[in-house]
């Protein structure tokens, strides 16, 4: 693992607020984080407790009420909206709980979308081959179960070889043996590519796989717990 001197992520008392007056809101309150490069992370918690807020701050797609976050040494939270959505198309790749796949392009079509804007993109095939998908890279969404379906969305995020996937409850919709499939897909990715991965979910048993857990409630990181021996995801205990 790289240094913590040179983490691939960094925050500084991160705190996001909706609303004013009586109705404030905390989603964050002065989060402080660091990811070092490579590293797989979990945070784990209830709903509410700021887990998605804390990711879609990270990876540039909103801002926090106060605070800094920084990526390879620079301030994310400087950049204007022209340089934000740059960082989000060069260096991020999001998974999120629905596929968000269109209906009418194949599996291959799917990820062929991000990796003709991408600067330095592996090919669809490439990708589809790296989630288990090599077989089924010419089927519509509606011939794919809901486990492939979430492949193709990580091989489309992956695809344009990100620095860092952030995936929000990419086992939501799944039974636990999916679940799994999709979580070796990840695991894979982060093992291979050398990604900087940040999984989001409320089942405790996926820690088990992270190198780091940052448990969360309230909007803040309670307690951090680092894993020597991180598992494989086909030994969790679902």
């Amino acid at each position: 693992m790289t240094s913590e001197r040179h983490p691939a992520i960094r925050a500084e008392n991160l705190s996001k607020i909706y609303g004013s007056g009586e109705s404030k809101v905390y989603a964050l309150r002065g989060v402080t984080l660091s990811v070092p490069r490579g590293e797989m992370v979990v945070l784990l918690g209830p709903s509410g407790s700021g887990k998605s807020t804390l990711l879609n701050i990270l990876g540039g797609l909103d801002s926090p009420t106060e605070g800094q976050v920084y990526f390879d040494q620079e301030e994310l939270t400087a950049f204007d909206d022209y340089h934000l959505t740059r960082f989000r198309r060069e260096y991020v790749g999001f998974v999120f709980q629905f596929y968000n796949l269109i209906p009418s392009l194949t599996a291959r079509e799917n990820v062929a979308l991000v990796t003709e804007i991408a600067q330095d993109p592996m090919t669809p095939e490439q990708a589809l081959e790296l989630v288990g998908l090599a077989r089924r890279m010419d089927h519509f969404p509606a011939q794919l179960s809901g486990g492939e379906q979430q492949r193709v969305a990580i091989a489309r995020a992956i695809a344009k070889q990100p620095r860092v996937l952030l995936c929000d409850e990419p086992t939501g919709a799944l039974d636990s043996k999916t679940g799994i499939v999709v979580l070796e897909a990840i695991a894979r990715v982060n093992r291979e590519l050398g990604t900087t991965t940040m999984v989001i979910t409320h089942n405790a048993a996926i820690a088990d796989m992270a190198d780091r857990v940052l448990i969360m409630a309230d909007g803040q990181i309670q307690k951090t717990d680092v894993n020597a021996h991180p598992c494989a995801p086909a030994d969790l205990s679902w």
